[in-house]
């Protein structure tokens, strides 16, 4: 059976294949032990993934990293070429091999990118990868000019700091270009402690607005957890609005299945069968990411409770990756604002764990006995789990006498 973690890695390497991809790397970041490897494994994933790869290096601009330059390209190399994966890299239009890519690995390194654009394409339509060295003090400037210009879909830009970090501690998981924008203006970065970091978020600010998809900025021990997973290990930095909810529509379906297995998995929703889980496909709402990244999932369930007119929220889920971040709450804001055009009375739902108690709490439904919720709610109900489930309800309307 396939695991969830190859499945999100399927999932991410099919939103990159036919594209090309940008890392902005510090030399000094690739110098501890097994770094180099790290950046290797991902390159080989993606090149074998029909992905093309440009590393950019910062490094020493007077060329005294020369040695440390030659010794990394020897890594990277052995470490990409270290099964025969990735010799499957297509040879259609002319394409050699990925091992005599190494051969003519990189080209000049510069700090202008109108002239290094061209010899870069010039490599990279024959060969999957192509490692530039830039001097260190301009990598990222550089990185952010190259990605705009070649209109690249992801830049991932690596630093010792990693992802932002929230002024009271933790780690934001994602920042849309308007929030970026508002963190950036005067004052705002020195509280938020951003202020040492101030160049790299205005030259992510300046790829987003330049056309950029997706920047990512995560250390290189948490590149790969990065990319390939829904957990993440930095930030990731988009131009439109960073969260969207709508209705799930058919080729939503498998990935919102994964989604609640593993909701089921980590103890969070109880197990449903195929019937249950298609019901919630049907009724349910998504919340996107950026373009692509599903970060939850709900469902409003009325078929078993029209003649309450009330409504239950069923199969609440949020990735770990975008808990505590609004997610949750902008799936129940659009089914309550759905369940109040449907003319229900009330919406409900039900919760073991304390957390999604207190989430529930937050958003302004009330605890209430099992008997002010539908009986239908309670037909068949794991008996275990009844003796420890709490009810939350919201009143969308006055009740009336002939409501009752």
């Amino acid at each position: 059976m396939t695991t969830a973690g190859f499945e999100e890695k399927d999932f991410y390497l099919d939103e990159f294949r036919g594209h090309a991809l940008c890392f902005a790397v510090p030399l000094a970041d690739c110098e501890r032990r097994g770094d180099t490897e790290r950046l290797g494994e991902v390159v080989r994933e993606l090149i074998a993934n029909d992905t093309r790869v440009i590393v950019l290096l910062g490094v020493a601009p007077t060329g005294a990293d020369m040695d440390r330059v030659v010794a990394f390209r020897r890594r990277l190399q052995r470490h990409v070429l270290r099964d025969g994966n990735v010799s499957s890299f297509a040879a259609e239009r002319g394409r050699p091999s990925l091992a005599t890519s190494f051969l003519g690995l990189g080209v000049p390194g510069g700090d202008s990118v109108e002239r290094d654009v061209a010899e870069l394409w010039s490599v990279l339509r024959t060969r999957p990868l192509v490692v530039q060295e830039v001097a260190e003090e301009a990598l990222v400037e550089f990185a952010q000019g190259l990605a705009i210009r070649l209109r690249l879909d992801k830049l991932v830009i690596i630093e010792a700091a990693g992802g932002v970090s929230m002024p009271r501690g933790g780690q934001l998981s994602f920042m849309d270009e308007p929030t970026l924008a508002a963190a950036l203006h005067e004052g705002e970065a020195e509280w938020a402690g951003l202020a040492g970091r101030r160049k790299t978020l205005r030259a992510i600010q300046s790829a987003l607005r330049g056309g950029v998809r997706a920047v990512n900025l995560c250390t290189l021990e948490g590149v790969a957890r990065e990319l390939f997973t829904y957990e993440g290990s930095g930030t990731l930095f988009t131009a439109e609005d960073y969260c969207r909810v709508e209705r799930l529509g058919i080729d939503d379906f498998e990935p919102v299945e994964r989604l609640l297995e593993r909701g089921h998995r980590e103890g969070f929703l109880k197990p449903r069968g195929a019937a249950e889980t298609t019901r919630i496909l049907l009724n349910g709402y998504g919340a996107t990411i950026g373009a692509h990244h599903l970060a939850g999932v709900c469902a409003l369930e009325t078929d078993s409770y029209r003649d309450e007119r009330a409504g239950e929220i069923v199969g609440l889920y949020t990735m770990t990756r975008f808990k505590g971040e609004g997610v949750g709450a902008r799936l129940v804001e659009r089914v309550l604002a759905d369940a109040a055009a449907m003319g229900l009375r009330y919406v409900f739902a039900s919760a073991v764990d304390a957390r999604a108690q207190m989430f529930f709490e937050r958003l302004g439904f009330r605890g209430v006995t099992h008997a002010e919720v539908p009986a239908a709610k309670w037909v068949d109900y794991d008996a275990r789990r009844l003796t420890r489930v709490r009810v939350f309800r919201k009143d969308l309307a006055p009740t009336t006498a002939a409501d009752q």
